[in-house]
Protein backbone atom coordinates (compact mmCIF):
# COMPACT_ATOMS: atom_id res chain seq x y z
CA UNK A 1 0.00 0.00 0.00
CA UNK A 2 2.85 2.40 0.77
CA UNK A 3 4.31 1.79 -2.72
CA UNK A 4 0.97 2.80 -4.24
CA UNK A 5 0.88 5.98 -2.14
CA UNK A 6 4.42 6.81 -3.22
CA UNK A 7 3.48 6.26 -6.87
CA UNK A 8 0.46 8.55 -6.48
CA UNK A 9 2.56 11.18 -4.74
CA UNK A 10 5.13 11.02 -7.55
CA UNK A 11 2.41 11.48 -10.17
CA UNK A 12 1.02 14.57 -8.43
CA UNK A 13 4.50 16.07 -8.01
CA UNK A 14 5.37 15.39 -11.65
CA UNK A 15 2.19 17.01 -12.99
CA UNK A 16 2.69 19.98 -10.69
CA UNK A 17 6.30 20.54 -11.73
CA UNK A 18 5.68 19.79 -15.41
CA UNK A 19 1.99 20.47 -16.08
CA UNK A 20 0.72 19.09 -19.36
CA UNK A 21 -1.32 21.29 -21.70
CA UNK A 22 -0.22 24.42 -19.81
CA UNK A 23 -0.84 27.10 -22.45
CA UNK A 24 -3.58 29.29 -23.81
CA UNK A 25 -5.54 28.23 -26.86
CA UNK A 26 -6.43 30.89 -29.41
CA UNK A 27 -8.90 28.66 -31.25
CA UNK A 28 -10.77 27.46 -28.16
CA UNK A 29 -14.55 27.63 -28.47
CA UNK A 30 -15.26 26.93 -24.78
CA UNK A 31 -13.66 28.85 -21.93
CA UNK A 32 -14.05 29.28 -18.18
CA UNK A 33 -12.17 30.85 -15.33
CA UNK A 34 -12.01 29.41 -11.85
CA UNK A 35 -10.78 30.54 -8.44
CA UNK A 36 -10.33 28.93 -5.07
CA UNK A 37 -10.00 31.94 -2.73
CA UNK A 38 -9.03 29.88 0.33
CA UNK A 39 -5.95 28.38 -1.33
CA UNK A 40 -5.24 31.07 -3.92
CA UNK A 41 -5.73 28.77 -6.91
CA UNK A 42 -6.63 30.52 -10.17
CA UNK A 43 -7.04 29.02 -13.61
CA UNK A 44 -8.28 29.69 -17.09
CA UNK A 45 -9.50 26.60 -18.94
CA UNK A 46 -9.65 26.36 -22.72
CA UNK A 47 -11.51 23.67 -24.66
CA UNK A 48 -11.90 23.08 -28.35
CA UNK A 49 -15.05 21.07 -29.04
CA UNK A 50 -15.95 19.72 -32.46
CA UNK A 51 -19.02 17.58 -33.13
CA UNK A 52 -19.56 17.11 -29.38
CA UNK A 53 -15.99 15.80 -28.90
CA UNK A 54 -13.29 17.61 -26.93
CA UNK A 55 -10.41 17.66 -29.39
CA UNK A 56 -8.12 19.86 -27.29
CA UNK A 57 -7.90 21.09 -23.71
CA UNK A 58 -5.43 23.38 -22.00
CA UNK A 59 -5.14 25.68 -19.00
CA UNK A 60 -3.16 28.55 -17.55
CA UNK A 61 -2.98 29.69 -13.98
CA UNK A 62 -1.35 29.24 -10.65
CA UNK A 63 -2.12 27.21 -7.62
CA UNK A 64 -1.10 24.55 -5.19
CA UNK A 65 0.25 21.16 -6.29
CA UNK A 66 -3.16 19.48 -6.02
CA UNK A 67 -4.88 22.14 -8.14
CA UNK A 68 -2.24 22.26 -10.88
CA UNK A 69 -1.83 18.50 -11.10
CA UNK A 70 -5.59 17.99 -11.20
CA UNK A 71 -5.93 20.44 -14.10
CA UNK A 72 -3.00 18.81 -15.88
CA UNK A 73 -4.34 15.28 -15.53
CA UNK A 74 -7.85 16.41 -16.42
CA UNK A 75 -6.75 18.09 -19.66
CA UNK A 76 -4.90 14.93 -20.65
CA UNK A 77 -7.95 12.79 -19.92
CA UNK A 78 -10.41 15.07 -21.74
CA UNK A 79 -8.79 14.87 -25.15
CA UNK A 80 -10.92 12.72 -27.45
CA UNK A 81 -13.81 12.37 -24.99
CA UNK A 82 -17.37 13.35 -25.77
CA UNK A 83 -18.99 16.14 -23.79
CA UNK A 84 -21.22 13.52 -22.16
CA UNK A 85 -18.21 11.42 -21.11
CA UNK A 86 -16.63 14.55 -19.63
CA UNK A 87 -19.78 15.33 -17.63
CA UNK A 88 -20.00 11.73 -16.42
CA UNK A 89 -16.37 11.82 -15.27
CA UNK A 90 -16.99 15.17 -13.58
CA UNK A 91 -19.75 13.55 -11.52
CA UNK A 92 -17.68 10.44 -10.71
CA UNK A 93 -14.62 12.49 -9.75
CA UNK A 94 -16.66 14.88 -7.62
CA UNK A 95 -18.53 12.03 -5.90
CA UNK A 96 -15.28 10.19 -5.19
CA UNK A 97 -13.89 13.23 -3.40
CA UNK A 98 -17.01 14.50 -1.64
CA UNK A 99 -19.40 11.62 -0.95
CA UNK A 100 -18.22 8.96 1.49
CA UNK A 101 -21.15 6.76 0.49
CA UNK A 102 -20.57 7.12 -3.25
CA UNK A 103 -20.16 3.83 -5.02
CA UNK A 104 -17.25 4.92 -7.22
CA UNK A 105 -14.59 2.38 -8.14
CA UNK A 106 -11.34 4.39 -8.15
CA UNK A 107 -9.88 2.08 -10.79
CA UNK A 108 -12.54 3.31 -13.21
CA UNK A 109 -10.87 6.72 -13.07
CA UNK A 110 -7.48 5.63 -14.41
CA UNK A 111 -4.73 8.07 -13.41
CA UNK A 112 -7.34 10.36 -11.89
CA UNK A 113 -7.67 7.87 -9.03
CA UNK A 114 -4.52 9.48 -7.65
CA UNK A 115 -6.82 12.04 -6.01
CA UNK A 116 -8.93 9.51 -4.10
CA UNK A 117 -7.00 10.20 -0.89
CA UNK A 118 -7.82 13.91 -1.07
CA UNK A 119 -11.23 13.20 0.51
CA UNK A 120 -9.41 12.85 3.83
CA UNK A 121 -8.39 16.53 3.58
CA UNK A 122 -11.59 18.56 3.07
CA UNK A 123 -9.79 21.84 2.35
CA UNK A 124 -7.91 20.13 -0.51
CA UNK A 125 -11.08 18.80 -2.15
CA UNK A 126 -11.75 22.29 -3.54
CA UNK A 127 -8.21 22.39 -4.95
CA UNK A 128 -8.69 19.07 -6.75
CA UNK A 129 -12.15 19.88 -8.11
CA UNK A 130 -11.58 23.47 -9.27
CA UNK A 131 -10.51 22.55 -12.82
CA UNK A 132 -13.43 20.13 -13.09
CA UNK A 133 -15.94 22.81 -12.10
CA UNK A 134 -14.35 25.10 -14.68
CA UNK A 135 -14.68 22.36 -17.31
CA UNK A 136 -18.36 21.93 -16.44
CA UNK A 137 -18.91 25.70 -16.72
CA UNK A 138 -17.04 25.89 -20.04
CA UNK A 139 -19.13 23.12 -21.56
CA UNK A 140 -22.31 24.92 -20.45
CA UNK A 141 -21.11 28.32 -21.67
CA UNK A 142 -21.41 29.85 -18.21
CA UNK A 143 -19.84 33.29 -18.26
CA UNK A 144 -19.36 33.87 -14.53
CA UNK A 145 -16.11 32.97 -12.82
CA UNK A 146 -16.33 29.61 -11.09
CA UNK A 147 -15.55 29.83 -7.39
CA UNK A 148 -15.09 26.94 -5.02
CA UNK A 149 -16.87 29.03 -2.42
CA UNK A 150 -20.12 28.59 -4.34
CA UNK A 151 -20.15 24.80 -3.91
Amino acid sequence: MQNLRDLYQDLIVDHNRHPRNFHDMTDANCFAEGVNPLCGDQLSLYLKVENNVIVAASFLGKGCAISVSSASLMTEWLRGKSCEEAETMFTLFHDLLTDEKADVDPTSLGKLAVFSGVREYPTRVKCATLAWHAMHAALHDESQIVSTENE
